[in-house]
């Protein structure tokens, strides 16, 4: 047999996802899956919530201040004019970093007191940099924002965006 399910990104995260296949997983074994103690619609209200208060206020004039000037533009090279809608066609390119490579980033990151994601992301920023010659980087990353324990196991889309500015210089 097979399942096939499609889901738009609305609704789901990636977490959700394999939260989905495990619990079918489960039950397909008659495994109990026990009682969620909170539904999304009480994350949903919670969101609310917060967003009225002053400490997301707060949060809010730090990010419209920081990005108060004009916004940059990545000007990278490329090899045919930027389209004047967005058509969202690219390709990937899919690599493995060799052993010596990876306990080298390994290495710097223990010796910075940094995480392997902020090593990745600083040297995703310098190659940004001397690709467009610009100092100033604006990198959105996804977020899990699955910040609670009661929100493990719960379906739904939680991913958000965060905007990462970075300003770079010869150092």
């Amino acid at each position: 047999h097979i399942m096939f399910f499609d889901m738009h990104h609305i609704v789901s995260d990636g977490v959700s996802i394999a939260i989905l296949t495990r619990e079918i997983s489960d039950l397909y074994a008659e495994k109990d899956l026990g009682e969620l103690k909170i539904q999304y619609k009480d994350y949903s209200a919670w969101q609310l919530k917060k967003n009225e208060s002053e400490e997301f206020k707060k949060q809010e004039q730090y990010w419209l201040k920081e990005f108060s000037d004009e916004v940059p533009v990545l000007s990278l090279a490329t090899d045919y004019k930027r389209p004047k809608v967005k058509d969202f066609k690219g390709r990937s390119i899919n690599f493995v970093l060799d052993k010596e490579t990876t306990e080298r980033l390994r290495e710097i990151a223990k010796e910075t007191g940094s995480t392997m994601y902020m090593v990745l992301m600083a040297n995703i920023n310098i190659l940004l940099s001397k690709y467009s010659g610009q100092e100033d980087i604006i990198i959105g990353s996804p977020i899990a924002g699955r910040n609670h324990a009661d929100l493990e196991n719960l379906i739904g889309m939680f991913v958000n965006t965060l905007a990462l500015r970075s300003t770079l210089n010869d150092e």
